[in-house]
């Protein structure tokens, strides 16, 4: 069968825009995935890094216990999951010579194939991690081909967490706002988690003021990305500031300043998968018509 999801659009942020086909209507055929994983590709992790041999990621069998991500064609495209051994022993049982952070081969790697290792990235750490079931305590077992976790107890579907953060570049007389956090060395753009019952503009205008004291007016979004580092959706906006009032809260934010454009071009580049870079990018080309 051909791949029926059609190429992403030029221009999407990395980590999104993935053309693999999830085939998430057949994650419940057995049947028909045991027919897939003879011939199927799977990417091999330990503990969230991609087990990779010559700098390029590992393809290993499918196993029985390998999560289904897609269809690359006919093909099956799963993760495998080698956490539970020593690394030595998951490097071996993949015929890799190392295990690496993605963000760190990111720039060798093919959009596709940095948002397909984001994807098996994630999916596998909530696996890990979503052992028993929040309302009794049993043991919770895969279903929908690894998509899903049940209770071995209540039978309570447990589905993957996914935890939508903001990331705004305020902007102000044709300057921008950027704060230097807690520890870090430069400078970037203001972000934080949306909380329950707060919509997402509400949560830029509150995520500004608690860290700055700036208080924002007009807010507009975007752009998304998916950002399973390990469960995140990154919503990125634009914001115009009331007034240039600074008063950092000194417990997230060191400081934080206004920036002309010949001062953020000035700090030099920033991390490429980030979309941080394509916020701040975006503003340096000057005002948007």
């Amino acid at each position: 069968m051909e791949n029926s999801v059609p190429n992403p659009p030029a221009g999407v942020l990395p980590y999104s825009g993935m053309a693999l086909d999830r085939a998430g209507a057949r994650r419940t055929d057995a049947a028909w995935l045991d027919t897939l994983r003879p011939h199927g590709h799977a990417l091999a992790f330990w503990r969230d890094r991609c087990l990779v041999r010559d700098g390029r990621p590992v393809h290993t069998t499918a196993t029985d216990d390998a999560v289904f991500l897609g269809l690359d064609g006919d093909t099956g495209l799963f993760a495998r999951d080698l956490s539970e051994v020593d690394e030595g022993v998951a490097l071996a049982a993949a015929g890799a010579d190392t295990a690496a952070d993605i963000r760190g081969l990111f720039a060798d790697l093919g959009p596709e194939d940095a948002t397909r290792l984001a994807y098996a990235r994630g999916l596998l750490h909530w696996r890990r991690n979503q052992r028993f079931c929040g309302a009794c305590g049993s043991a919770a077992v895969d279903s929908h081909a690894g998509h899903v976790r049940k209770c071995s107890g209540c039978g309570k579907l447990l589905f993957p967490r996914i935890e939508p953060a903001v990331i705004v570049l305020v902007e102000h007389e044709d300057r921008c706002l950027l704060g230097r956090h807690r520890g870090a060395q430069g400078f970037s753009t203001l972000a934080g988690f949306v909380e329950i019952g707060e919509s997402l503009e509400d949560a830029v205008r509150r995520e500004v003021a608690e860290e700055s004291g700036v208080a924002v007016s007009a807010v507009e979004y975007l752009a998304s990305q998916a950002w399973p580092f390990p469960s995140g959706l990154m919503l990125g906006f634009r914001a115009e500031a009331v007034s240039p009032d600074i008063a950092v809260d000194r417990d997230e934010l060191e400081e934080a300043r206004w920036f002309t454009r010949a001062e953020v071009a000035a700090l030099g580049d920033r991390r490429p998968d980030s979309v941080e870079s394509f916020l701040v990018d975006r503003w340096l080309v000057g005002p948007q018509h």
